[in-house]
């Protein structure tokens, strides 16, 4: 029987697939408790059975999925102790079990929610199912929880669907889903990959609160160790569905003790790193560059400045439709009097939240989306192109200068071409070369990102996402550009994946000569790759600066917002929930400016030099001391 003091107890589990008429083991004896009241992390990379072992917790494996062992849940209200593994997914005791004492929020809740009911259906359907409440008070208790989750109106929030809302509150729903029966233990699966580091802070506090107030336990699955060390109580570590360590949060962070955690922690970018040092990737990529460039290394040559971009604007129309036709609702100022240089051999990092403008920026360069205003200027030392008005055969050669890596690798590969294909057709586009030249230049860009050639004749889903990565940015770098767009080319990867991605980067950068704008959410991850930032809030750049003063010495109040919301993987620097509640830097009305409705538009505002190249966005005439006092 499970101990008194464990709310779940997982003994020997043992999960295997059928796969062509064998078994593949992908738990193996696994051993994890989970005490009432408690935060416990599991932690491990994509494929070595986190979500698998919530899935046998919840009773929803698939069907040729196989579990031995035993999973043993002691209920708080009446101390009986049940072996989950002994029902069947659909059993009635499982259904009671899953959805009123025990329930779970996925990685992404667009895909959780239903698009044709709205968030309070969805929300109260789960008390109609498990308790005796009527549809009044259903809809009485889902507007409290809707309150209790942070919606501000919960009568209008009842009535929206999932589509309505952003991210991070389609996030706070789904919590709301999940602890509407007041459950024992909530499992959250990766609940804030997805999100922006300032929305990951307020759905981190929010579940810190709501576990307290409700005295539930949480199964947290994470490969993010900031995030471990801000939420955890307990630490288990799993690596091919084997449990390598495990034990209160303190130990594992101050005295990891095996190979496999140390290492997880020396991939991670941090803050602390020294000039010139580099991720330690669990799995190093063999890169071959001899193959593509020879023995010389390319260096980057030419003016100074090799784009230049100008006072670009981007607004929006949205449209509501109704029973009387189309009226037109507000304008959306995406990107709102821009400016920024990137200069040659340079990675200038362009950081900010989701729908602050940066990739609406990033696909004006690439010439995806026209501009209402702006100039950008692209000068390689032979041509000095204007990016916005080339046409014809010009804008066919500017592309072969510009080039881009895109955050998702599934759906910016093509699923019916092999690599070679992938490859290739950059090359047969743009008319490189005969065949035997492209073959050898495919050949050549595999040995760069550090694929066997063997895999040439592979489709992308045979491959994992960071080799998918990997394709991608060879495909970016087939016609020899001068300027890469790299647009969040880690947040969708393990930070070992990630760790082995941000090395290649800085590895083709220096041996190719090419120049980055990176752009992310992630700030740890700019630290490492840029040696400029600039800070994107609504539309507008707000700081900009070289990398060891902006996140040492910044000036703007969402700049400090911004790293505030980092959550280290150092228990001794806690994320401080209360400032970052106070905040609310994003709102423009903190940013010692005054705006109305009258008074909010770019010739009102201007740079105020700081020095050392440190540009702060404020209304004319501010002065440094004014602007530090922020």
């Amino acid at each position: 029987m499970a101990s008194a003091s464990d709310l779940l107890r997982i003994e020997n589990l043992d999960v295997s697939f059928s796969v062509f008429g064998d078994r593949l083991r992908v738990v193996k004896n696994a051993n994890i408790r989970i005490l009432p009241g408690k935060v416990t992390a599991l932690v491990g990379e994509s494929g070595s059975g986190k979500s698998v072992i919530s899935q046998s917790i919840m009773g929803i494996l698939p069907n040729p999925a196989r579990a031995e062992g035993r999973i043993l849940f002691t209920d708080p209200l009446d101390g009986k102790t049940t072996d989950i593994l002994q029902y069947s997914r659909d059993s009635a005791e499982m259904r009671d079990l899953r959805g009123r004492r025990m329930t779970t929020i996925f990685q992404e809740p667009m895909t959780s929610l239903s698009p044709l009911h709205t968030v309070g259906n969805q929300i109260g359907e789960a008390l109609l199912i498990h308790t005796e409440a009527d549809k009044k008070e259903a809809r009485e208790k889902t507007e409290e929880m809707l309150g209790l989750v942070g919606f501000a109106n919960p009568k209008r929030t009842f009535e929206m669907y999932p589509f309505e809302l952003s991210g991070g509150m389609r996030q706070r729903a789904m919590i709301a889903m999940a602890l509407i029966c007041n459950p024992a233990l909530l499992i959250a699966d990766e609940p804030t990959t997805a999100l922006d580091v300032t929305i990951q802070a307020q759905i981190l506090e929010l579940l810190r609160d709501l576990q307290h107030k409700l005295g539930m336990a949480m199964l947290l699955i994470t490969h993010d160790l900031g995030v471990v060390a801000n939420m955890a109580d307990e630490v288990v570590v799993i690596y091919h569905g084997e449990i390598m360590e495990a034990g209160p949060v303190e130990s594992i962070f101050r005295n990891p003790q095996h190979p496999y955690l140390k290492g997880l922690m020396a991939a991670v970018p941090h803050f602390d790193m020294k000039p010139g040092e580099r991720l330690k990737a669990l799995r190093d990529v063999p890169v071959n560059l001899e193959s593509l460039i020879g023995k010389k290394k390319v260096k980057a040559e030419g003016p100074e400045i090799l784009l230049s971009v100008n006072n670009l604007s981007k607004v929006f129309k949205t449209r509501n439709r109704g029973f009387f036709g189309t009226r037109e609702a507000a304008l959306v100022r995406a990107v709102d009097d821009v400016s920024f240089d990137i200069r040659r051999g340079e990675c200038l990092g362009l950081v900010g939240e989701s729908g602050c403008g940066k990739t609406t920026v990033s696909k004006i360069l690439m010439r995806a989306v026209t501009p209402d205003g702006g100039s950008v200027i692209f000068n390689d030392g032979k041509d000095v192109i204007d990016v916005l008005s080339v046409s014809g055969d010009d804008l066919q050669a500017l592309r072969t200068k510009i080039q881009m890596v895109f955050q998702d690798p599934v759906s910016s590969l093509s699923p019916r071409m092999t690599v070679r294909n992938i490859l290739s057709e950059p090359l047969e586009i743009h008319d490189r070369g005969n065949g035997a030249e492209r073959k050898q230049r495919v050949e050549g860009l595999m040995g760069a990102i550090g694929l066997d050639r063997r895999y040439l004749n592979r489709y992308p889903h045979s491959f994992s996402g960071g080799q998918r990565q990997r394709i991608g940015i060879a495909r970016a770098l087939a016609l020899g550009p001068k300027l890469v767009i790299l647009d969040e080319p880690v947040s969708a990867l393990d930070v070992s994946v990630q760790a082995q991605i941000l090395n290649l980067l800085k590895d083709l950068q220096k041996d190719l000569g090419l120049t980055y704008l990176f752009i992310s959410h992630n700030l740890a991850v700019v630290d490492y790759m840029a040696d400029r930032i600039a800070v994107m809030c609504k539309g507008r750049i707000v700081e900009i600066a070289p990398r060891e003063i902006i996140l040492r010495d910044p000036v703007h109040p969402y700049t400090k917002s911004l790293l505030a919301a980092v959550p280290f993987p150092d228990l001794n620097r806690p994320l401080d929930f209360e400032a970052l509640r106070k905040n609310g830097a994003a709102d423009k009305q903190n940013w010692g400016i005054t705006f109305t409705a009258e008074h909010d538009d770019a010739s009102e505002l201007d740079y105020a030099d700081l020095g050392n190249g440190h540009l702060v966005r404020a209304r004319k005439g501010a002065d440094a001391k004014e602007l530090r006092s922020w």
